[in-house]
Order: C-alpha cells, then sequence, then structure tokens
C-alpha cells in the first residue's frame, strides 16, 4: 500500500499543484525557506549551481521583506508559494505590510563599494521575470519566474 502510494505521487508530481510554505517573519526561519525550496529545485530539474542562485534570491527577496515591508517586525508572516509548469518555476512570495514601490527598488550601482543593497541584483540575476503585484488590498504579491532549460535527448 505505501509503496503504490509512493509510486503514484513520484508519477504525479507535477500534477499535485503548487507547494505552499507560510514563516514568520523573522529571520532565523529563513533557512526554512531556503531548506524546502532545493529539493522542488532539484525535481523541477535544477543543477545544484541554479539551485543555490535561485535560493540566495528568494533569501534576498524575504530579507527584504522582513526588512522594508515589515520593517523588522517579525511578528508577521510571510507566503511562499511554489509551483512549476513543463516550461517555468515560479515562486510567490507575499507580505501584507507596507506596500513595496517598484519606481524605487533597484540595485545599487558596483562601484559603490559597500554592505548590502545587492539583493534585487541577485534576484534580477537568478529569475528571468521579477514582478512586483501592489494591487493587493494589502501589501505586495512578488512574483519570481524562471525558465526552464530543455534537456536535448
Amino acid at each position: 500500500m505505501a509503496e503504490d502510494r509512493r509510486r503514484k505521487t513520484d508519477m504525479t508530481r507535477n500534477e499535485t499543484g503548487p507547494v505552499t510554505l507560510i514563516v514568520p517573519s523573522h529571520p532565523k526561519y529563513l533557512y526554512v525557506v531556503r531548506s524546502a525550496l532545493y529539493p522542488i529545485l532539484t525535481d523541477a530539474g535544477f543543477g545544484r549551481k541554479d539551485a543555490r542562485r535561485i535560493i540566495l534570491a528568494v533569501d534576498e527577496a524575504c530579507s527584504n521583506i522582513i526588512k522594508h515591508a515589515y520593517e523588522g517586525d517579525p511578528t508577521k508572516s510571510i507566503t511562499m508559494t511554489v509551483a512549476e509548469d513543463a516550461d517555468r518555476f515560479i515562486v510567490r512570495l507575499r507580505d501584507y505590510g507596507k506596500k513595496a514601490d517598484p519606481a524605487k527598488i533597484a540595485p545599487r550601482d558596483l562601484a559603490n563599494i559597500r554592505p548590502g543593497g545587492l539583493g534585487t541584483l541577485f534576484i534580477g540575476a537568478a529569475f528571468d521575470t521579477v514582478t512586483y503585484d501592489t494591487n493587493q488590498e494589502q501589501g505586495t504579491l512578488l512574483t519570481l519566474e524562471k525558465k526552464k532549460q530543455r534537456v536535448n535527448v
């Protein structure tokens, strides 16, 4: 019985729908986000290098939510939804804090050597599409999309 259930789960991986994870808005819980993403990414066909880049970018996005949307308030939550189809891997991060202003979101000049400010650079480098939806009643929905590489057989 357990073997039949496992086989069915393995064969219908993409038919199970999105995976949703809700974590408190405290930096100590970001390891949960990173830990959850890695097996999903490798199962989706990403190699270690790409998986690490994507995880770093999502970690930076969550850190930005904590810092900017929630202004460091650890009592809020971040909802991460991960989905995929044949061509794309999609991560959605939802917060209920201060709305992002997409016009003000840009990576800093790399010539300006100082700590911090590179999160949006990492996010843009790891994902093909980055969309900030501020049309929510409260907060922002950040959608990150990565095209899957086609493997020729």
